[in-house]
C-alpha cells in the first residue's frame, strides 16, 4: 500500500448537459461508480471524493463504500476549489495526491497503479500518464506542492501549475487511452457507450442526436474516443 491519497474530483455542475453527468448509466452502473471501485482497488492509501452540485442526490444514488466523502460549498467557484477540498481533506501522513476526474470511467486500477508506482521510483513532484505521445489524468502531485494547489483560482484545476513547472513533470507510458477520454457532452457519452457497446437509453436519445447535430451545424469536429 503506497502514502499516496486519491481524490476523486467529482463537483461540477455538468453544465453542458444540463443532467448530472456523474449518475449517467455506464455497463450497469452510474457513471462515477466505475472511477471510484478503481481508486479502491488500487494501490491508493486512501480515497477521497470531492462533490458539490447535487451532492445529496449523488450519495443517494451512489456506494461510496469506504471512500471518504467530503462536500465543497464553493463548488461554483471552479475545479480549483475541489482541488483544494481535497487537499484539505488529505491525511497529514500523505506523502501526494493523485487527482482524478468523476467523468473518466475508463481510467483503470492499471493506469492508477502505473502513476503511483512511477512517483515511488523517482519521487518526483508531479507524475502524469501518457497514451500515444499525450498527457493525460490522472496527475499526482507531491506534498511539495500543495501550498501552490491552495493558491489556485478559477476552474482551470491543476494545469496551470504543470505548464508553469513543466521540468517537474516526469510521465509514464499507459497502454489505456481512457486517460484522455472524459464526459462533457452528450456527444462524449455517446462515443462512450459505442466504444463499449452499450446501447444510449431512450430518455437520452433526443439530447445525443441535438449535441451531435449542432456539433455539424458549427464545424465543430465530433468527438471520437
Amino acid at each position: 500500500m503506497s502514502n499516496v491519497a486519491g481524490i476523486i474530483l467529482a463537483a461540477g455542475k455538468s453544465s453542458r448537459m444540463k443532467e448530472m453527468k456523474l449518475l449517467l448509466d455506464f455497463r450497469g452502473k452510474p457513471l462515477i461508480e466505475h472511477v471510484l471501485e478503481s481508486a479502491l482497488q488500487s494501490s491508493l492509501n486512501r480515497v477521497i471524493v470531492v462533490l458539490g452540485s447535487e451532492h445529496e442526490r449523488i450519495r443517494k444514488n451512489v456506494d461510496f463504500k469506504e471512500s471518504i466523502v467530503v462536500f465543497n460549498p464553493d463548488f461554483l467557484e471552479g475545479q480549483s476549489a475541489s482541488l483544494k477540498a481535497g487537499i484539505a481533506s488529505a491525511p497529514d501522513e500523505c506523502d501526494a495526491a493523485l487527482f482524478l476526474l468523476g467523468d473518466q470511467p475508463l481510467v483503470d486500477r492499471e493506469v492508477i497503479d502505473a502513476v503511483v508506482y512511477k512517483y515511488e521510483e523517482t519521487r518526483a513532484l508531479i507524475v502524469a500518464p501518457i497514451f500515444a505521445g499525450r498527457r493525460g489524468n490522472p496527475v499526482l502531485l507531491a506534498r511539495p506542492l500543495f501550498p501552490l494547489i491552495l493558491a489556485l483560482e478559477g476552474d482551470m484545476g491543476a494545469r496551470p501549475l504543470l505548464e508553469a513547472h513543466k521540468e517537474l513533470v516526469t510521465t509514464v507510458e499507459v497502454g489505456n487511452d481512457g486517460i484522455h477520454c472524459d464526459v462533457d457532452t452528450w456527444e462524449d457519452y455517446l462515443a462512450l457507450l459505442e466504444k463499449v457497446g452499450q446501447a444510449v437509453e431512450k430518455r437520452h436519445a433526443a439530447h445525443v442526436q441535438n449535441d451531435v447535430k449542432k456539433r455539424k451545424e458549427t464545424g465543430a469536429a465530433v468527438r471520437v474516443l
